[in-house]
C-alpha cells in the first residue's frame, strides 16, 4: 500500500505548544500544552503564594478553528492551584479560552465572521453547534470591552451587521480588521445598527490610526458610510460586490414585474378544441378480482378525454 505525508502548517495560539495529533473520526484533535504561571493568587484570601500545581484525572478538548472544513479540537490536562494558607483549590485557565467555556477566543471570532449576512440558526447548522451557543459567544463579545494596541497598524477596516434572529430582530455592528487578508481580526463589537453603534466602534481607534485607514467597506446602506467618512479622513469606501449584485437584481425583479404583464399581452378567451379520444391500454373485460373497478377507470378516462365544449 502506497504512503504519502501530509504536512500541516498550523496557527497555534501565542505560547502554546504541539505534543501530538490524533485523527478523531471527522475531527482533528490536537495535544497542546502552554505555560503556567509561577505564582498564583488565591481567588479566595488574596495571598499570592508560589504556585502548587495539581494535574486533574481528565483531559479537556476545547474547540477551534476549522481545518480542512472540518472541526478542530485543542486537548490538554487542566491544572489546578492548592493555596497553602486557606487550602482553597482553584483551576488554572488557558490563556486561549474564557472561562467556564469550551471554544477558543479565536473560535468566537470565527463566529462572528460567519454571522455577517447569516443569523445564528444558520451559522450553528454549519458549525455543528446550539445557536445557544452562538448567542452566548455574541453576548461574550458584547460584554467584553476590547481595547486595541495602540501601536497596531491598520490600514484596511470593514463594518458589517449582524442578524442574531430571523427576520432581523436583534442587530450587532463589527468593525474587522481587514489589512492582513488572510488573517482578519475583529476589533469591536457594539450593540445596534446605527450611528451610535459605528461610533462606537471606530472611537476605539486612535486619532493616528484613523488617520492611517486607507480604505474603508461596508454595505451600501446610510449609516455606516457616512460615520466613516466623517471619521476617517483619508479613507475612501469600498462596497462589497455582493451588496452591489444585490441591489442591481433587486432593480430588475422590480422591473419584471412592471414589465410582465406588457410583455406577455392581453389574455384572449375562446371555445376549446376537442379532444381525440385516447388509448389507456384497460381491457374491456379484464380477468381477475379488480375487473369491475378497471372497466370503471377505462370509461372514466375515455369519456373524459372526448369531451367538447368550452369552459
Amino acid at each position: 500500500m502506497a504512503q504519502i505525508e501530509v504536512k500541516v502548517k498550523l496557527d497555534l495560539p501565542p505560547g502554546v505548544e504541539l505534543l501530538g495529533y490524533e485523527r478523531c473520526g471527522d475531527g482533528h484533535g490536537f495535544e497542546v500544552k502552554f505555560p503556567r504561571p509561577l505564582y498564583c493568587r488565591c481567588e479566595k484570601c488574596g495571598a499570592k503564594e508560589p504556585a502548587s500545581y495539581e494535574g486533574k484525572n481528565t483531559v479537556y478538548a476545547v474547540r477551534d478553528l476549522d481545518l480542512w472544513g472540518q472541526p478542530s479540537f485543542l486537548i490538554f490536562q487542566p491544572y489546578f492551584h492548592r493555596c497553602p494558607r486557606c487550602g482553597h483549590r482553584q483551576e488554572h485557565f488557558a490563556p486561549f479560552k474564557r472561562k467556564k467555556v469550551m471554544y477558543t477566543y479565536r473560535f468566537e471570532e470565527y463566529v462572528l465572521r460567519m454571522l455577517i449576512g447569516s443569523n445564528e440558526e444558520e451559522v450553528a447548522g454549519r458549525l455543528g453547534i446550539s445557536a445557544e451557543t452562538v448567542a452566548l459567544i455574541v453576548e461574550n463579545q458584547l460584554k467584553d470591552d476590547k481595547q486595541i494596541d495602540p501601536q497596531r497598524k491598520i490600514t484596511h477596516v470593514g463594518m458589517d451587521e449582524l442578524s442574531l434572529k430571523k427576520r432581523h430582530k436583534l442587530y450587532v455592528t463589527v468593525m474587522t480588521d481587514l489589512t492582513d487578508p488572510k488573517s482578519p481580526k475583529v476589533l469591536a463589537v457594539a450593540k445596534g445598527r446605527d450611528t451610535t453603534a459605528a461610533e462606537q466602534c471606530l472611537g476605539k481607534l486612535t486619532p493616528e490610526q484613523r488617520a492611517a485607514v486607507e480604505t474603508h467597506r461596508v454595505d451600501m446602506g446610510k449609516v455606516y458610510g457616512p460615520v466613516c467618512g466623517r471619521l476617517l479622513p483619508n479613507s475612501r469606501l469600498i462596497v462589497d460586490r455582493f451588496h452591489v449584485a444585490k441591489q442591481f437584481n433587486d432593480v430588475v425583479d422590480d422591473l419584471r414585474k412592471k414589465k410582465h404583464a406588457e410583455v406577455q399581452g392581453e389574455l384572449v378567451e375562446g371555445p376549446t378544441e376537442a379532444v381525440p379520444c385516447v388509448d389507456v391500454g384497460v381491457s374491456s373485460q379484464p380477468e381477475g378480482s379488480q375487473a369491475r373497478g378497471a372497466r370503471g377507470v377505462g370509461r372514466l378516462v375515455c369519456r373524459s378525454a372526448c369531451l367538447e365544449g368550452s369552459v
